[in-house]
């Protein structure tokens, strides 16, 4: 992509998300320039750390009571969700983390880890599967959604007044941060991204920016000519509305 500044310029998050939870934050981050390759030791590496802070954390505490987790489930609560069956990314896999986490590619390895180790909602996305830019929304339902069933390819419907994120050809994330798509899905191939870092309290700003930098720190290392563009959107700025 050639425009990674002005793709993050164009992103949106509606109002009625805003109203739904006026504490949540977003940074987007777009990168081009990636070298594809499978996974890598250093990304082994980050996993594992990984690994353990997931052991360390839920040491006498439920993966529902951590913090961060536990606002997510509230927020899921609010728009209809049931979070014991539909779980946010990071408590999915913060509860299969001390048994190993996925091994996928480069790509994958690194978000996966970060989003473990700062305790943060964290997809990865095709920047160049994308048709236009992206938008938080609460569904009216008729948005399609392109998944697998029983090792099929279906579409699906987001439920009114779901939390999804989508494009102009339908939806890349279902409730919020819990299902992407196929459409959009990074591949060992992918040379452009994006990643969706979601924040509610009691999450900080300064910690949300911690997790983003972190990202950034090993998505550099992917090729001799990355470039980096990210945004922070929240209820206080009127571009994200």
């Amino acid at each position: 992509m050639d425009d990674i500044d002005g793709f993050l310029a164009a992103a949106t998050v509606g109002t009625e998300v805003f109203a739904l939870r006026p504490d949540y934050r977003v940074v987007l981050i777009a990168v081009d320039g990636i070298e594809p390759g499978s996974g890598d030791g250093v990304g082994d590496a980050l996993l594992v750390a990984a690994e353990e802070h997931a052991r360390r954390l839920t040491e006498g505490t439920g993966v529902d009571e951590l913090p961060h987790i536990a606002s997510w489930r509230a927020a899921y609560r609010a728009f209809g969700a049931k979070p014991q069956r539909t779980r946010n990314s990071v408590e999915a896999l913060t509860r299969r983390a001390p048994g190993g986490l996925p091994r996928v590619n480069r790509l994958a390895d690194i978000y996966n880890a970060v989003s473990v180790l700062h305790q943060v909602p964290l997809g990865g996305e095709d920047l160049d599967r994308y048709a236009g830019p992206p938008r938080l929304i609460r569904a009216t339902g008729d948005e399609p959604f392109d998944t697998a069933a029983a090792g099929s390819e279906i579409v699906e419907f987001p439920e009114r007044g779901e939390v999804v994120w989508c494009d102009d050809a339908g939806v890349t994330c279902r409730r919020w941060n819990w299902r992407q798509g196929r459409r959009t899905r990074l591949q060992e191939d992918s040379r452009a991204a994006l990643f969706i870092l979601d924040a509610l309290a009691p999450m900080t700003d300064d910690a949300l920016a911690a997790a983003a930098d972190d990202l950034m720190i090993h998505v550099r290392r992917l090729g001799p000519h990355i470039r980096i563009a990210s945004r922070l959107i929240g209820s206080s700025d009127p571009a994200g509305a």
